[in-house]
């Protein structure tokens, strides 16, 4: 938390923070752009922003992307705020919905975490059924091979899967890109979404970004934007403690 205070101390990186909350997913051109400052500043300050967690990016062809992480902001919110001045400032509450709009038409939801791991435990942990079952309540089954489909099976032995996809790239242990969608709307046209999971060593330990593009609508937004922080806080503590959380793992499309 003090890297979060740290960074948000400086004028320049609120003015930042502040573009990406305006337009969401900007290059390093692009916010230069609307700050009066040497590229070589803004991407030291924008360095000092990631390392608190508060800007995640995320690569799309030959373009570095920047958006604004908030779940630092909401925590901040939880512990020194809500308690406080909720009915004053309940406003701040907009602050994730609209910071993880991306720049297409459809929403975009992107969560950085850093896990005491490797990457090849990270991945195996996304990818084992039986590792799956125990942070995420589903088993995520397929062979993992480019173009094999995959699905998120309940646990409870009756076989159904609430979300099935096809597997769009996977690269172990750095990077696995998968669609998703409801079994009933497997097929259609514009019925999927994407998910990437990006891997990469952070020092001694492993930096996990989860990209999850082409959602449907706002209210879809809300579900991923309550489920992945769950779910991947659940990943974290199975790789560095052994178990999981004790709360209720991500109810997908299907389960209520």
């Amino acid at each position: 938390m003090d890297a979060v205070f740290k960074a948000l101390a400086d004028e320049t990186r609120r003015r930042l923070l502040d573009r990406l909350h305006e337009h969401n997913g900007q290059t390093l051109g692009e916010l230069c752009g609307r700050i009066d400052m040497t590229r070589q500043s803004v991407t030291q300050h924008l360095a000092v922003l990631e390392a608190a967690n508060l800007v995640s990016t995320v690569r799309r062809g030959r373009e570095k992307l920047h958006y604004l992480n908030p779940v630092p902001l909401h925590e901040i919110q939880q512990r020194w705020i809500d308690k406080f001045e909720r009915p004053r400032l309940r406003a701040l509450g907009d602050l994730k919905r609209r910071a993880e709009e991306a720049m297409t038409d459809k929403p975009t939801f992107v969560y950085v975490t850093y896990i005491a791991s490797t990457p090849e435990k990270v991945w195996d942990a996304l990818t084992d059924a039986d590792l799956t079952a125990a942070y995420w309540g589903h088993s995520n089954v397929s062979d993992w091979r480019q173009g094999s489909r995959w699905e998120h099976v309940r646990i409870d032995g009756s076989g159904i899967a609430d979300v099935v996809g096809t597997v769009v790239e996977s690269d172990r242990p750095n990077r696995l890109v998968t669609t998703w969608t409801s079994p009933e709307d497997e097929g259609k046209e514009d019925a999927y979404s994407r998910v990437t999971y990006d891997i990469r060593r952070h020092e001694d330990i492993v930096r996990l970004t989860v990209t999850h593009e082409d959602l449907a609508d706002e209210g879809e937004l809300s579900d991923v934007s309550g489920g992945w922080p769950a779910v991947l806080s659940n990943l974290k503590s199975v790789l560095e403690t052994g178990s999981p959380l004790p709360q209720s793992p991500w109810l997908v499309p299907g389960d209520r």
